[in-house]
């Protein structure tokens, strides 16, 4: 009796030219799909010599220049499409995501979520006045592409000459979203709360450094495991169910305010999703991209 050597899954887990061996949390993640018998080798997005079309799919994970050359990014993207790789999050996901303006969206579908406003380019004078027509005496403005917390400001009345300088830098740069400042932040700290197949996984709290609003590390923000409660953990999941497909991962960022999450980022592109934090939560991914694999292999009938 013959049989008939199954080929190895090979994915590549699309990372940026800063990390080219993936960032620290990512790492945990190769090791975990070759426990499932799939292979995943760290490509740089923005490398046009990335044979992307070779891989039976792409991951994206560390891609965290996306917002500094988005229109390389979505060129990127359309390469995948015409290739027809499948990539998660899909690339119909990432497009929405993309723009903060999806926070918009949500909202109409009935997520909680801060109050946003979009502020067209270039209309640097509007925003003090919107601010203040809403009775925010402390606000955020950041624009409607960024990560990290690129170019993210928090104001305060009455406004200095150098805020003044920021929200004309921002505005000058394209459409920003402007915001109620939370002060849930600094008192209790920015909840995450990680998705995997659209499944609860595990949650951290991010806190900013001292001075500072921004939670992001990369301000000097910590981040912890939690034991979230489970509540919490269900009013987060409404983000979820307000999408017209599953992520395969996702991470919903909020506050509690008056005893309820209130959304701050739904994370679909490249977050961290702070795999070190969760017990097994490498191998929850990895059997997720496998069950994907193998919907893929399905629909394309046998090699």
């Amino acid at each position: 009796m013959s049989s008939i050597a199954r080929r190895t899954p090979r994915i590549a887990l699309a990372t940026y030219d800063r990390a080219p061996e993936l960032a620290a949390d990512d790492r945990l993640i190769p090791p975990a799909l070759a426990a499932v018998g799939i292979e995943a080798v760290a490509a740089v997005w923005s490398d046009g010599r990335a044979p992307w079309e070779t891989f039976d799919a792409v991951l994206i994970r560390s891609c965290w220049d996306y917002h500094l050359r988005s229109g390389e990014f979505r060129a990127w993207l359309d390469r995948l499409d015409a290739g027809r790789v499948p990539v998660w999050n899909s690339t119909a996901l990432v497009r929405w995501n993309a723009d903060k303006r999806y926070l918009l969206d949500l909202a109409a579908r009935g997520v909680p979520s801060l109050p946003t406003i979009v502020i067209p380019p270039g209309a640097a004078d509007r925003v003090a006045a919107a601010a203040a027509e809403r009775g925010w005496t402390r606000f955020v403005l950041k624009p409607t592409v960024s990560a990290s917390g690129y170019e993210t400001h928090a104001f305060r009345f009455p406004l200095t000459s150098a805020d003044h300088a920021a929200v004309e830098r921002v505005s000058a740069a394209g459409a920003a979203l402007l915001q109620p400042f939370a002060d849930a932040i600094p008192a209790l700290g920015e909840l995450s709360f990680v998705f995997l197949d659209g499944r609860p996984s595990h949650a951290a709290l991010k806190r900013a450094a001292a001075g500072e609003f921004r939670v992001q590390t990369e301000h000097g923000g910590s981040v912890e495991p939690i034991d979230a409660d489970p509540l919490l953990a269900e009013q987060a999941a409404a983000a979820l169910t307000a999408l017209d497909e599953v992520p395969l991962y996702a991470r919903v960022d909020g506050v509690v305010i008056d005893g309820r999450f209130v959304l701050m980022e739904l994370e679909l592109i490249e977050p961290n999703l702070f795999l070190s934090l969760g017990r097994d939560a490498p191998a929850r991914l990895a059997t997720a991209v496998a069950r994907r694999l193998e919907a893929v292999g399905s629909r394309r009938g046998p090699a």
